[in-house]
Formats: structure tokens, C-alpha cells, sequence
């Protein structure tokens, strides 16, 4: 069924989700060197989140261009978790922020020449003032700091309605193949994987296509087929 607005007017096709893929914590970035490219070409994936081990900034950000160049070279936005500091230093695309506060404190720096997205969004009014203050993308679904984080069902039902009344990408964290499918249904633009892809014991490319052919098709089924195109955030 074509997809219309208010006005009855025939709108364009959404595009297909997006892959976000959280990199584990980097200590030595050369494996994760020669396994990107790979994996960057396995399946379409909008950007990569750079979590480094805490160290000294020198060493930090000579992690990051290591990486830099094999990630955007990929045609992939390579995001810090956190380190605004290091991100212009270090030739990153922008930064992952924790918390509203952390975004308000980082735009500044960031905007507006790069990527500021942030999670630990834990109530509707602050998402939405997320959004207000000029966030790229608003994830939700992450672990707070005791790992614990909502329901599948209730992180969906956030996508769904960011989705339907607000125009900056919404982001599902997924921590399966079968929530990454959950939040293509419901509307995320980007679903973040990560932990699971490095950990299954097939090996992270042949996770990778999986959970992104699952997307795929959790996205037409819901929203028809039609043509991958770039994002509104403008990673692609």
C-alpha cells in the first residue's frame, strides 16, 4: 500500500534501515583493522561506533586513526562513544553521547560540521528535547549502567511513535538477530548491533549478512519493498 500523508498525497518509499555497528572496546585496533573492510563490505552499513579502552589521549587517538581511514573509506561515518575531545584531533565523522546533558555539552564542539547522536534517553521528554537541541539521531534501547534496559516490546513501541512525530533518525540498539527484525518492523531508520555480532561463533561476517538480510525482510514485510537510499541524518 502506498504510503500517504494527512493530506492524501502519495509520499516517497521510506528507505530500508540501515546497519550501526558497535565495534567491541579497542585495545590493539590492528584485528579490527583487517577484519573491517570485509565487513563494511558484507552489508550496508551506515556507520561504525568506536568503543575504545580508556587509556591516555595520545594513545586514544592514534587507535582512531588507525581505524579511521579503513571505516570511512568503507563509505561508513566512524562515531566515538564518548571522547568529544578527541573527535576533530583524531579525524572522526562525530561522537556517541550517554545522556542529554552529555549532548547539550557537546554540541559546541561538534556542530556543525559533524555527527551528534545520543542515547541514555530514558523518558519521552527527553528525546524530545534531544531532538530539539539538535541531535543527528536518538538511539533507544541500550543497557544503562547496571545492564539492564527495557523490554523489546517497549523499545519498539518508542521507535513507533519517534518515528510517526519526528523527523531527526531513531536508532534501536539490538542485542539479536530477532530484535534487529523488531525494530526494522517498527520503524527504526539505523538498528545499532554489536556485542552479538562479535560473538557468534560463526564468525562476525556471516552474523553481519544475517541479521542484516533480517532487517531487510522484517522491513518489507512491514513497509513494502523499495529502493535503499540515504539517510536522513546524511550518513550515507
Amino acid at each position: 500500500m502506498a504510503n500517504k500523508d494527512s493530506a492524501g498525497k502519495t509520499l516517497p518509499p521510506r528507505p530500508a534501515p540501515r546497519l550501526y555497528l558497535a565495534t567491541p572496546e579497542v585495545d590493539d585496533p590492528a584485528q579490527l583493522a583487517s577484519e573491517l573492510p570485509t565487513l563494511l563490505a558484507a552489508a550496508d552499513v551506515a556507520a561504525v561506533l568506536l568503543r575504545l579502552k580508556p587509556t591516555d589521549q595520545r594513545t586514544m587517538i592514534s587507535r582512531v586513526k588507525t581505524l579511521a581511514p579503513v571505516i570511512q573509506n568503507a563509505g561508513a561515518a566512524l562515531l566515538l562513544d564518548g571522547h568529544v575531545e578527541l573527535v576533530a584531533r583524531a579525524g572522526a565523522d562525530g561522537a556517541h553521547l550517554n545522556s542529554l546533558a552529555a549532548l547539550e555539552d557537546a554540541l559546541p564542539s561538534l556542530k556543525p560540521d559533524r555527527i551528534a547522536g545520543v542515547g541514555g534517553l530514558t523518558t519521552r521528554h527527553d528525546s524530545m528535547a534531544a531532538g530539539e537541541s539538535g541531535a543527528d539521531y536518538v538511539l533507544f534501547g541500550e543497557p544503562d549502567a547496571n545492564g539492564q534496559r527495557p523490554s523489546v516490546e517497549a523499545i519498539a513501541e518508542r521507535l513507533q511513535w519517534w518515528d510517526e512525530l519526528f523527523e531527526p533518525p531513531c536508532v534501536g540498539f539490538a542485542a539479536s538477530r530477532e530484535e534487529a527484525a523488531e525494530f526494522a518492523r517498527a520503524g527504526a531508520d539505523f538498528v545499532l548491533v554489536g556485542d552479538f555480532i562479535w560473538a557468534d561463533p560463526r564468525g562476525a561476517e556471516a552474523a553481519l549478512t544475517d541479521v542484516a538480510q533480517a532487517v531487510l525482510q522484517a522491513y518489507e514485510a512491514a513497509f513494502g519493498k523499495t529502493r535503499t537510499s540515504p539517510d536522513k541524518a546524511g550518513h550515507g
